[in-house]
């Protein structure tokens, strides 16, 4: 087993991509971790934002399916033909109802949304982190640092994914009126106006903010207990990713259900609880939910929420550390000398 002490190029042992400068033992390390910690203290912008991308297209896509059966499980009134017990179960309903492309329809839309979206959350998560951590820590790991730097990727995060998420939504629904996402978006432009692709916005940042803080905060704190010398080990990204999503996911159901009503606009739901016009604001949101199904109803479709988050955090943690090790190892690379 080849062992290999000091640096690649310039840089010494010990040096970590995630913006922590402190010594992973100082000593020599095993081939076999991929030198992660030889590469440069932090990856630079533009690695970021590409790993970032990549990880929210391939995150989003694979999942989608599920978010679809998600979105129809959180209905506070749904069409009988459209009542779902499981995730499997409700998945082989529609594809033998509706079609085997129909849990995919609007997943161009997103697509379109999670790539920018996630460009510009993980950079900006990862250079709020190294700020905010040297200021709390020394250059230690503070997750009340990890904490504040989710908070505020979010908000750039959601401005570019609110409105995809709507059209995403008002496309999953059962008897979707919606053929393209186009045509979706023309629809709610002209009976709506643009603040529809809004509305839910105060609602996405009030569910996301907590979500990505006890998201990121687990993460970090998983990683410190899993992978301690933070060396590129794709199990342990895989294994914190999954549980920090399912916890975060699990905590912040209730924030989810009002905000796919806001999205959705439910005209039956809305109906029945004799609401006349659109549904605005979480207080609204939160009391409409409450009339029409009382407590159970914050909760509807968690599991799903879960099963959908749990894998959607692991692919999106694995494949982002993936790329950011890759194009910082390949820029590393080209510029040193041989």
């Amino acid at each position: 087993m080849e062992l290999r002490c000091g640096g690649v190029g310039s840089q010494a042992v010990g040096r970590r991509m995630d913006g922590d400068s402190r010594d992973g033992g100082g000593g020599c390390k095993d081939a076999g971790s991929e030198d992660y910690e030889n590469l440069p203290t932090s990856a630079s912008l533009s690695t970021h934002m590409t790993a970032g991308a990549m990880a929210g297209i391939l995150e989003h896509s694979i999942m989608y399916p599920v978010d679809s059966v998600k979105t129809r499980m959180q209905s506070l009134n749904p069409d009988p033909k459209a009542q779902y017990t499981n995730v499997y179960g409700a998945l082989k309903k529609i594809t033998r109802t509706e079609g085997f492309w129909r849990p995919l329809r609007g997943l161009n839309v997103m697509v379109v949304g999670a790539g920018p979206a996630h460009a510009m959350y993980f950079a900006c998560y990862e250079n709020m982190k190294r700020t905010l951590n040297d200021v709390f820590r020394h250059q230690g790991n503070s997750h009340l640092a990890n904490g504040i730097a989710g908070s505020m990727a979010t908000l750039l995060h959601d401005a570019v994914m609110n409105p995809a998420e709507v059209v995403k939504q008002r496309m999953q629904m059962y008897n979707s009126p919606h053929r393209s996402a186009l045509s979706c978006i023309r629809t709610v432009w002209r009976t709506e106006g643009w603040g529809a692709f809004y509305r839910s916005y105060s609602t996405q940042l009030t569910m996301n903010i907590p979500f990505q803080s006890i998201h990121f905060i687990t993460y970090e704190f998983l990683q410190e207990q899993v992978n301690p010398h933070r060396v590129y080990n794709p199990q342990s990204h895989i294994i914190s990713g999954g549980l920090a999503g399912a916890l975060a996911a699990a905590a912040t159901t209730p924030l989810d259900v009002c905000k796919t009503l806001l999205n959705t606009q439910e005209n039956m739901a809305l109906n029945l609880a004799n609401i006349s016009g659109r549904l605005s604001g979480m207080a609204n949101a939160f009391r409409t939910v409450y009339r029409l199904n009382g407590l159970p109803g914050y909760f509807k479709g968690m599991r799903a929420r879960v099963i959908h988050q749990m894998p959607s955090t692991a692919i999106s943690w694995s494949v982002y550390e993936f790329f950011k090790y890759f194009l910082t190892k390949r820029k590393l690379e080209n510029r040193t000398p041989y």
